[in-house]
């Protein structure tokens, strides 16, 4: 099989996948971004321990306090502690130790080291003018429990999708690097090969498409195993912190990422390599990957776009449109904004973006790549693909 045209593309991306993974710089990097992963969501979530927490003693307080301590502290969003104590000396020692910040001392005088401010001076100000108002309506004879106020909503809003729209973020975002990082790698390997004369030997025995798509696919599994590897990584230190809560569809989310990793990495990869071939030292790879550079970066902004307005015209219409729907439409498909045929439509546009470019990288790469000397214009190489044109020229 290794002699077929199939098999001789295998062979080339084991080749890859071989050569990168023994590269002391890609363990390095892969074992440093699974620890800036870890860090950015476990960091946090540890010094968050504690915080947004206010505990409240109680000192001979009437009955309706505590209730309303709690509904106040909901309202406000902050953890609360109720702690009863014997008597106001036992109150002083707690407030004095930090172990109470605020003691209710009866049902109108409160008790504090320096001064009432921040989540606890809400919390207590709140809890107290509401009790004051039950205790004066139940003096006047008045009945101070109100039902509750039924709410009917046309639309409910979705309890998950702030969870799932933030998972998709992270998603995106290891996305974007891992594009613009392995298509940079593919780029400075063609470069690489080609200042060596490497690329001469090894298309004495493939052609150029073969070559083009091994090392494409080679590089893109490894790709794909690091981004999978460090969104479980992340969604494991999420998950033992309590960073987050696991949302439904998360899932679909992760899988989303992972179908526009094959399509984004399958288009601008190709490119990285066309582009590259055209010059002939690695201190070119980055004026003529530029362009690459800038589409991604819009990319990105566009999904941060999506993000915060995930129903405006122009997010709608890039999520669909290669190769911007790589990064805006995960971000569309988590806020539950975009229907299945938008999504259907995105993957079939940049399915067929991936074969058409495919095939026009292709010419690019076979026209340029053994074409050593200063850099070669791209009219000239898409020309010379064409014709198969396969001759040696040092200029």
């Amino acid at each position: 099989m290794s002699g077929t045209p199939r098999g001789l593309v295998g062979l080339v991306a084991r080749r890859e996948i071989t050569t990168r993974v023994r590269e002391r710089s890609f363990l390095i990097s892969t074992v440093i971004t699974l620890l800036i992963i870890a860090a950015v969501i476990v960091v946090p979530a540890l010094l968050d321990r504690g915080g947004d927490k206010v505990t409240v003693g109680l000192v001979g307080a009437p009955a309706a306090v505590e209730p309303a301590l709690r509904q106040a502290a909901g309202v406000t969003g902050v953890e609360l502690a109720v702690q009863p104590y014997a008597d106001e000396a036992a109150a002083r020692s707690a407030v004095q130790d930090g172990d109470a910040d605020a003691v209710f001392l009866g049902a109108d005088r409160v008790l504090v080291e320096e001064d009432l401010d921040g989540d606890a001076e809400q919390v207590v100000q709140s809890a107290y003018r509401q009790a004051a108002a039950a205790q004066r309506l139940a003096a006047a004879g008045i009945d101070p429990a109100v039902p509750p106020l039924a709410v009917t909503a046309i639309n409910p809003p979705d309890p998950d999708a702030d969870a799932r729209r933030a998972a998709a973020y992270f998603g995106v975002l290891l996305l974007y690097f891992q594009l613009f990082g392995y298509g940079l790698w593919v780029a400075l390997g063609v470069v690489e090969e080609k200042s060596s004369r490497v690329v001469e030997l090894l298309l004495a025995t493939v052609r150029p498409w073969q070559l083009l798509a091994g090392k494409v696919i080679g590089i893109g599994l490894l790709g794909l195993g690091q981004l999978v590897l460090t969104g479980a990584v992340g969604i494991a230190a999420a998950l033992a912190t309590g960073a987050v809560d696991v949302p439904s569809g998360v899932l679909g989310v992760a899988g989303q990422v992972l179908v526009w990793f094959l399509l984004g990495f399958a288009f601008y990869a190709c490119l990285f390599a066309a582009l590259a071939a055209l010059v002939s030292r690695q201190e070119e790879v980055q004026n003529v990957t530029t362009p690459l550079s800038v589409l991604l970066l819009g990319s990105f902004f566009l999904a941060i776009a999506a993000l915060n307005s995930p129903d405006t015209t122009l997010v709608r219409v890039t999520s669909i449109v290669p190769p911007f729907s790589t990064m805006v439409m995960p971000i569309r498909w988590a806020a539950g904004e975009a229907p299945l045929w938008e999504l259907a439509l995105a993957v079939g546009l940049m399915i067929a973006a991936v074969v058409a470019l495919v095939r026009l990288a292709g010419w690019v790469y076979a026209g340029a790549v053994l074409r050593s000397g200063p850099r070669v214009k791209l009219g000239e190489a898409l020309a010379a693909g064409r014709r198969g044109d396969r001759t040696p020229v040092t200029r």
